[in-house]
This record gives C-alpha cells, structure tokens and sequence, in this order.
C-alpha cells in the first residue's frame, strides 16, 4: 500500500505544510517530500504526482522515435498537436476514469458503507490520540486523502489536523503513528476500497472532527487499553 503518513516530521519541507484552514490539502498544492520510512514504491508513487513528469512519460514515445528515426528528429519534434492530443489521452484515459464509468465501479449505498467504516474508524483513531496526549479539551481531525488517479495503485496521506488555535498538521509520535499504521486499513477496510468509493463520488478528501470533550474518563483509559499491541513495551 502507498500510505504515508503526513507529519511536520515526516516531510522534507515542514513548512509546505503551513495552512490557514483545515483540512489541508496537499496534493497538486505542494510538492511533497517524504523523509521517514518512505521505501521506493512510496516514492516513486509519490513522483507520479508531479504532473510535468507524467507529461515526459506520456511523450516517451516521441523521444523514442526521434533516436530511432534521427533524419525525423526536427519534424517529430515540431508536432505540438500529436504531443498535446498523447498528454491528453494519458492523462484522460489512461490514468483517469471518465465520469460515465464511475458508476460502475461500486453502488451508491456500498461506497456509502464504506465511508461509514471510514467514519468510524477514524472516530476510534481520534479517542486513541486524545487518550494518548491527555487531551481533554479542543477538537482533532483524522484527514485522508487520496490521489484521483484511478489506473495506478492508490496513494493515501493520512494525518492529524487541528483548527483550534492556529489551524496546523499535527506531529505525530511513534506511538500514534504505529495506532493509525496498525488500525485504520485492514482486510476488511483497505485503502483500494476508500479509492473506489472516493472514485466513485469523485471526492478525494475526507476527514471526521473529533471533539475530545465529549471523551469519559472511563473510554480515555478504554481507549488507552486498546491500543495496538505493537505500541506496547517488549518483554
């Protein structure tokens, strides 16, 4: 899966995550560095993003053409039209779903479903690190979004958001970190499915505010108990 989790101590550019609102968009809006556990397959899905890229990809096979065939260089070069109209299709058809098909990738009350699993993980996610910080007044934020790009594997940033005070991206701990990692998708809630749904709806940000007044002191310990067993100390 190419979940990253979207931390000022996560990214190269902490600042690029500065925002006056919340929930703060981040892909197309800035360009994203990854620097903690960011493996290849992150990385490279995370270059696929950068629309420029895509462009020299899509145009790949006018490079190729023009090694191939090198008295054809300059005319191959000067085709701007054939080039516009191959980004055009890459770009629409290739990597994109057009708005006729979305239909069909899932119905209506199933996507509802799993946005309602969405929901209610993120809940459960949010009473986890208000428990985890001791918090007990202010609102936090479980933000997810995901590329729309429909014929590539998904790519989901999920992070922690807060509009009270100054609206900001919250640093998250090892401990938190390990909670979202361990219980936001599974086998029964994968990232492909909140793709589809999102695909479908054609909405890529989604996020639940969790107010941590509302938390007894009875579901904070609760919560703290059932926490991920890999936050647990080793033996």
């Amino acid at each position: 899966m190419s979940v990253f989790l979207l931390s000022p101590d996560t990214v190269w550019n902490p600042k690029a995550l500065e925002t006056g609102s919340v929930p703060r968009r981040v892909l197309h809006r800035i360009a994203l560095l990854p620097k903690r556990d960011a493996g290849i397959g992150l990385i490279v899905r995370v270059v696929l993003e950068n629309e420029p890229l895509r462009y020299f990809i899509a145009l790949s096979p006018f490079v190729a053409a023009m090694f191939i065939w090198r008295d054809l260089a300059l005319p191959i070069s000067q085709a701007p039209v054939a080039m516009i109209l191959l980004i055009g299709f890459f770009e629409m058809k290739v990597l994109r779903i057009s708005s006729d098909k979305r239909a069909a990738l899932m119905s209506e009350d199933d996507a509802a479903r799993v946005l309602d699993s969405f929901a209610h993980r993120a809940r459960r996610i949010l009473t986890q690190v208000a428990a985890h910080r001791g918090q007990t007044t202010g609102e936090l934020m479980l933000v997810v979004e995901q590329s729309e790009l429909a014929h590539v594997a998904p790519l989901t940033l999920v992070s922690v958001q807060t509009g009270d005070g100054k609206p900001r991206v919250l640093s998250i701990d090892d401990t938190e970190r390990a909670l979202i990692s361990d219980t936001l998708f599974d086998e029964d809630f994968t990232e492909r499915a909140l793709h589809t749904a999102n695909l479908r709806q054609d909405q890529y940000l989604r996020s639940v505010t969790f107010d941590t007044r509302g938390v007894s002191g009875h579901a904070r310990l609760a919560a703290l108990l059932d926490a991920p067993k890999s936050q647990e100390a080793p033996a």
